[in-house]
């Protein structure tokens, strides 16, 4: 019998988006992103099939953006991310096809030394050559995770009683990933 033949797909960096929204003053949204990471994904078709597909990514803590330095410099240090201790955020999971172009991805995000399973909600764009004849594909990633979850605690108590930061963590990826 012959082993099938997995094809491996890379991070193409330059057209990758990793986002973050989270709640400030429960009154106004926050948006940071992420300006270093990579990531591959390996599957067992040729072609649009991502089915069972593995996905391993890597973030670097220390690359966050928020568009404001102190909070940039916040953020890296122990209160939240601890960057120079744990310089990545990794996740390695499986894609599973819901319908059609629908997926999940399911699988362990570390934050800090902590893993957790998270489930993200995946659209799949579709696959292209571009001009330079590199076949592409798609995806569009979505979903929430609990900060707290992750060791990430700190916050502050305002003077009406509300909090700084929200627990609640959106995740907006957009992925395009080159056939390697």
């Amino acid at each position: 019998m012959e082993a099938a033949v997995k094809t491996k797909w890379t991070i193409d960096p330059t057209h990758t988006e990793v986002q973050f929204k989270v709640k400030h003053l429960v009154i106004s949204t926050v948006t940071g992103f992420f300006k270093s990471f990579s990531g591959s994904v390996e599957s067992e078709s040729e072609g649009e099939d991502f089915d069972g597909a593995t996905v391993n990514f890597s973030i670097d803590t220390n690359s966050v953006d928020t568009n404001q330095k102190d909070r940039d410099n916040h953020l890296k240090s122990a209160d939240f991310f601890a960057s120079e201790e744990y310089p990545t955020m990794d996740f390695s999971g499986e894609l599973q096809r819901v319908d059609g172009n629908d997926y999940k991805l399911v699988g362990d995000l570390t934050i800090r030394g902590t893993s957790k399973k998270i489930e993200l909600d995946v659209e799949f764009g579709g696959t292209t050559k571009d001009p330079y004849g590199n076949t592409k594909s798609g995806f569009e990633i979505n979903g929430k995770i609990n900060r707290k979850d992750f060791g990430l605690n700190w916050n502050a108590v305002t003077e009406a009683g509300g909090v700084l930061v929200s627990d609640e963590v959106k995740l907006i990826i957009n992925a395009q990933v080159a056939k390697v």
